[in-house]
């Protein structure tokens, strides 16, 4: 099985890793033992569970040498020392990005442009690089693509200010190999073209992706797909993780595609799907979706178990919140609604007038009307076709501004889901386990602070979902048009965000100054930055972790260098 061979491919190399590993381990053994008896315990108060010093392993270059290895004493992630990152889960968490490239580079975006030297399509543009950012502000896409390859970590999180939006385009990892994406806003948007056809992220086909913190809005057609289309390539061991999927324009409001085979492995972790009609997913192949919430679907699906898509599928379906909204809509009505009298239309808070129709002179209008929601689950064709390890998930259809669901289990499924899957009794072996697992609610709780691109800070378009998720039933709105305040309030003032101040980078190499002196790196050697940490990780990797874990960073350094 694909995912599987995968996994195993990388298996030569981290054995020999080991023996390398463990020849540090009693190196640093030795050096670390006096400090390690008189440091306090670890405040769980004050650092993240996935961190836990002292190190517990290293990583080699092709060659067998580490120079990272008498680097930085930066702290170690003992509880989900994932390739990717510390918390990486599923099938994804095994991509390393460029860190395992003999030919990786640092290239650092600097300016807002579409195109050219400093820009972030530029950025993209080969592969083999560890991507950061010293520049904020929104890049206007142009209605272009912006397409990732093999062997790239973009990191969005070490934009100053407020961070980057891409707008106006939309982002492909088709054929990317080998991908790390993390903390990045894409917002699509209906002038991408006049069909209803744009997906604000994806990939058809390619293998090791994974996304995290990132927020997909605006798409025309879905907001974010994984779906393979039969491509002989493959679509495999990918993951995307604490992100928002939302806002999705009408008339085709969906969150996406999940399709692969039931060999090609997907993991769904921890995200929020909201205003969005339907496909929160629509899934089909070897899946696990786990410890999400769904929030004002529509009149078509929340969790789609396959619709009318042929092939087997294997699932896990497990501790996610089904959160029922007002759904309220935009839609165009050019269809049920044209008229020659355009007065119809002068109520505003119902209709929004669109212009003259080019076919027979009728006066078409966006009209604002309230749906009935679909069940939580739809779909499933109750002949084998769709088997899924389903429990734990909660559903609240009440409205009523309070988190008080209730249990959707296999004794109460005909009354509150449409959909007839073939029910497992545990998860395939197939499916890698998931640590870091939380009850719904706890998820819940979790994806309100937490999730989407909250560093460097969450902005006006992911707060502005994640307050109506907070209404509990009260506030949602699936709009037609981004651009128009009747639809959508922050449409003029979605853009204002703080800008920042560049960081001082003496050597260009991405890490600021202050952090390599505070870290005995060499502020004029801009080759440190890919350098491999006795962590694991690489330095600019440890500058950007910093970012995200600043408590750990400082107690490491305390421990380390310290009085």
């Amino acid at each position: 099985m694909k995912n599987t061979v995968s996994f195993q491919r990388k298996g030569i190399s981290i054995a020999m890793k080991c023996f390398t590993s463990i020849f540090y381990f009693f190196l640093f053994s030795l050096s670390s033992l006096a400090a390690c008896v008189d440091k306090e315990p670890v405040d769980e108060e004050d650092v993240d569970p996935a961190i836990n010093p002292p190190i517990t392993f290293v990583e080699d270059d092709e060659e067998g040498n580490n120079e990272g290895i008498t680097g930085p004493a930066f702290p170690s992630f003992t509880s989900n020392n994932a390739p990717a990152f510390p918390g990486a889960v599923g099938y994804g968490r095994n991509a390393d990005g460029a860190r395992g490239s003999n030919t990786k580079s640092v290239y650092v975006v600097t300016n807002l442009n579409n195109s050219g030297t400093g820009s972030l399509r530029d950025a993209v543009s080969q592969s083999n690089r560890i991507i950061v950012f010293n520049v904020s502000g929104v890049i206007d896409l142009n209605k272009e693509v912006l397409v990732f390859k093999d062997n790239q970590t973009v990191l969005f999180q070490t934009a100053p200010g407020d961070g980057i939006e891409l707008y106006n385009g939309r982002t492909s990892s088709t054929n990317a190999d080998n991908l790390i994406v993390r903390y990045m806003r894409m917002r699509a948007g209906r002038q991408v073209s006049g069909s209803d056809n744009i997906d604000a992220g994806g990939a058809a086909y390619g293998h090791d992706q994974i996304y995290d913190h990132c927020s997909f809005t605006w798409g025309t057609d879905e907001c974010f797909s994984l779906n393979n289309d039969k491509q002989p390539e493959g679509l495999y061991n990918i993951t995307l993780q604490n992100s928002i999927l939302g806002q999705g324009c009408q008339n085709h409001s969906c969150g996406g595609l999940v399709q692969t085979s039931d060999e090609e492995g997907i993991t769904v972790y921890r995200n929020l799907f909201i205003d969005n009609k339907t496909r929160n997913f629509k899934v089909k192949g070897l899946n696990q979706f786990v410890n999400n919430v769904l929030y004002n679907w529509g009149n078509g699906a929340a969790y789609n178990m396959g619709g009318e898509s042929s092939g087997h599928s294997n699932t896990v379906i497990e501790n996610n919140y089904f959160i029922k909204g007002p759904a309220y809509t935009w839609v165009n009505t050019s269809y049920p609604i044209a008229t020659t009298d355009k007065s119809m239309f002068d109520d505003e808070t119902k209709y929004h007038y669109n212009g003259i129709s080019s076919d027979n002179n009728n006066y078409l209008a966006d009209t604002y009307q309230q749906v009935n929601p679909t069940k939580p689950f739809i779909g499933g064709t109750g002949d084998g076709d769709f088997d899924t390890y389903c429990v734990g998930n909660y559903y609240d259809d009440n409205k009523d501004g309070t988190l008080n669901g209730f249990e959707i289990t296999q004794g109460n499924w005909q009354t509150y889901c449409s959909a007839t899957p073939v029910f497992l009794s545990k998860p395939d072996s197939q499916h890698p386990e998931i640590t870091i697992k939380v009850s719904a609610t706890e998820a819940y709780h979790w994806v309100v602070k937490n999730v989407g691109p909250v560093l460097p800070n969450r902005d006006l378009v992911d707060q502005f979902m994640i307050d109506e998720l907070t209404t509990l039933g009260i506030k949602g709105t699936i709009f037609r048009n981004q651009n128009l305040e009747r639809q959508y309030p922050l449409a003029k003032t979605w853009q204002s965000i703080n800008i920042g101040t560049p960081r001082v980078d003496t050597d260009s190499d991405g890490m600021p100054d202050d952090f390599e002196d505070k870290w005995g790196l060499n502020k004029n050697d801009p080759n440190d930055a890919v350098r491999t940490a006795a962590n694991g990780y690489t330095n600019i990797e440890n500058y950007a972790l910093s970012l995200e874990f600043p408590n750990e960073y400082e107690k490491a350094w305390q421990e380390a260098y310290g009085e």
